[in-house]
């Protein structure tokens, strides 16, 4: 037996599989449904605002710990289950928000139908739970990856066990309460501009420029995610503005004579973002590439697993996955409505029927790879962007060749193919954290899958209005709502068509990328554990550089956490674990209480934007105030996330 069959043999759940206790209660399928609802329209506001998202399931777990202590009967699997329907929900919204508003960008949507926002939503994040199906046994059981915030989310709620973790709630609430008040003055009450900035041309052709966007919820992930791929992504941004805009503006001269923000904005806008299309296109095919083996792995299990005869009875409990009979038979079944959709938009049976098969093959191969980054490196830094861009461009081509360059639904067609793959690919890789704690703790697989399926539904239900009300408020594509992912799927369609796609570019980004997977390979031969994920600088390259900097920032106020946590080592003791444990737990409640709250109150604010013909009843002065104040404000919450880490890991000395 090999070594990790050998450690899998060997795992004990926290609840033995002998031990039955309720899972799929009345009380978990309704407080679920609700966060997966709540955290959802969170992580759309967030992705279309930053271009990035984080992971629910730690937040999901820590509210769902505080509303049960309030019901007699409660258990910590109950817990697992509420948590795994809500992180379902906040992971669809960013396949749905990465994609989706690229079909308004093109023109070819004027306003989220609800229908069929709602079906190609569904069943994305339909297949990709039942995709998750097979690769579960594959890349939990039998190959036992790491699966980083899967083994956090079991640890949170295990400490949620102990009387030590009562507390923890209220920083989750002060950070929801402080993210909320500065997004309602900034972008409410307007007291202070969004971002502060400066820059200067050099004889009029060159630039340099910095700036900083003034939102806590950025900076709450780069603290999530951390210094490493924070600085990543911070890498990618100085590449695009700090070289290659520079190197640009110095070829092409300004003869507009306009100012350094400005202009380095059109550059980047107009060609050094397609660095980061060739980043993704390369970094997605390379992640599919470096895990061929255990798409082929999961296949095999998938086939073992439908030969299976054995009744679900004669499983062990913490074993057993939903009947895979039923999932192929619903797999078939999805196929059915994602064509009705796709014959809508094409009108063309034989090619829609080519779209489906695509869909269907590159829905399978990316879940896995999702799934399998997941296991390495974590949902936060999953290559969705990567894989989807991949997707979209070679659907493009694919149809270009079919429909010729006059189709006017051509662009529109490959980022339907694009939505259902990345809703696909975002569940299969957060859903697999949620697995992955349910077998440290010792659920039952089924019982997750089916919460994982009311978590997508209750979404999908939701994420139509969201958007909506989001486009209506601020338009998507505006400076308030940029949404960064699905502009950049929009212009790769749309110039595929057109051909007009800046190809010196898309090429040079290629080479960016090579490099980088070069040195990343050279880390892992050094057995280096800083790694270079190609995608994590992907991003940087194609997000304005204020997001990539304020991302840095919360970077930097992990490492300095940690930097405490490690200093005080000594002085903690045989208590180092628990203090380490209560510090970062803090730090990533405030973080994600920002998020949320900021994120909440943006699309709170919306409601009578909408309401009263685009007029903000709440506005203060008629142009935002200086930006120096609301640089001050975000300073301080800086300094704060600081002292309340670290004030958590004394208090456990």
């Amino acid at each position: 037996m090999s070594e990790q069959n050998t450690q899998s043999a060997e795992h004990k759940p926290y609840i033995p599989a002998s031990t039955v206790l309720p899972e799929t209660t009345v009380k978990a399928f309704v407080l679920g449904a609700l966060l997966s609802v709540i955290l959802s329209a969170a992580n759309a506001y967030l992705g279309l605002f930053a271009g990035m998202t984080v992971s629910a399931s730690i937040p999901a777990a820590v509210i769902s710990m505080v509303i049960l202590k309030m019901f007699k009967n409660h258990n910590i699997l109950e817990n697992n289950i509420v948590q795994t329907a809500a992180s379902a929900g906040e992971s669809l919204a960013a396949g749905a928000i990465f994609t989706f508003p690229a079909l308004i960008l093109l023109g070819y949507w004027t306003e989220f139908n609800y229908m069929e926002t709602f079906l190609i939503a569904l069943c994305g994040g339909v297949l990709g739970v039942l995709f998750t199906i097979p690769l579960r046994s594959a890349l939990i059981v039998k190959q036992k990856l790491k699966f980083p915030e899967g083994v956090a989310t079991a640890e949170v709620l295990k400490t949620g066990e102990s009387e030590a973790a009562k507390g923890a709630m209220k920083f989750l609430v002060w950070g929801a309460i402080t993210g909320a008040s500065i997004k309602f003055i900034e972008s409410g009450l307007k007291l202070w501009a969004s971002v502060a900035q400066t820059g200067t041309t050099f004889g009029g052709k060159t630039i340099a420029y910095i700036g900083v966007n003034l939102s806590p919820a950025l900076i709450a992930v780069g603290y999530i995610v951390g210094l490493r791929i924070a600085s990543l992504v911070f890498l990618g941004g100085a590449i695009s503005w700090w070289i290659a805009i520079p190197i640009y503006s110095a070829m092409n001269g300004n003869p507009d004579g306009l100012d350094a923000a400005t202009l380095g904005g059109n550059i980047w806008n107009s060609q050094i973002r397609y660095l980061g299309v060739g980043a993704m296109v390369v970094g997605g095919l390379w992640a599919l590439i470096s895990m061929s083996g255990a798409i082929g792995s999961a296949f095999t299990a998938g086939i073992a697993a439908l030969k299976d005869k054995r009744k679900m009875s004669e499983v062990k409990r913490t074993e057993r996955d939903a009947p895979m009979g039923y999932v192929i038979i619903a797999i078939g079944a999805m196929i059915v409505p994602i064509f009705v959709i796709y014959l809508r938009s094409i009108e063309n049976y034989p090619i829609t029927a080519l779209m489906a098969v695509i869909m269907l093959v590159a829905g399978f191969l990316f879940s896995a790879v999702a799934g399998y980054m997941a296991g390495l490196v974590g949902s936060s830094n999953n290559p969705i962007s990567g894989v989807t861009i991949a997707t979209i461009l070679t659907s493009s081509l694919i149809l270009l060749a079919l429909m010729g360059k006059d189709s006017t639904s051509g662009p529109a067609a490959a980022v339907m193919i694009g939505a259902v793959v990345c809703c696909a690919a975002a569940i299969a890789g957060d859903n697999m954290q949620d697995l992955k704690a349910g077998h440290i703790l010792g659920a039952t697989p089924y019982k997750q899958q089916i919460m994982q399926m009311v978590g997508v539904v209750a979404a999908a239900l939701a994420i139509p209005a969201i958007l909506n009300l989001l486009h209506t408020a601020y338009t998507i594509g505006s400076p308030e709502l940029s949404a960064p992912q699905a502009s950049l799927m929009a212009s790769v369609a749309r110039g595929v068509f057109r051909n007009d796609l800046p190809w010196t570019m898309v090429y040079i980004g290629m080479a960016i990328a090579v490099v980088i997977i070069l040195a990343d390979q050279y880390q892992a031969k050094r057995g280096s554990e800083w790694r270079i994920p190609v995608l994590a600088v992907a991003v940087g390259l194609y997000l304005p550089f204020q997001l990539d900097s304020a991302i840095m920032v919360g970077g930097l106020i992990a490492y300095a956490v940690t930097y405490y946590q490690k200093k005080n080592k000594s002085r903690a003791g045989e208590n180092y674990k628990e203090a380490e444990t209560s510090s970062n737990r803090t730090g990533l409640l405030l973080a994600s209480g920002l998020i949320t709250g900021e994120a909440l109150i943006g699309i709170l604010l919306a409601i009578p934007i909408v309401m009263f013909d685009g007029e903000n009843i709440f506005q203060v002065l008629e142009n935002h105030g200086p930006s120096i104040i609301g640089l001050v404000i975000v300073a301080a919450v800086c300094y704060g996330m600081y002292k309340l880490s670290a004030k958590s890991f004394d208090e456990e000395v």
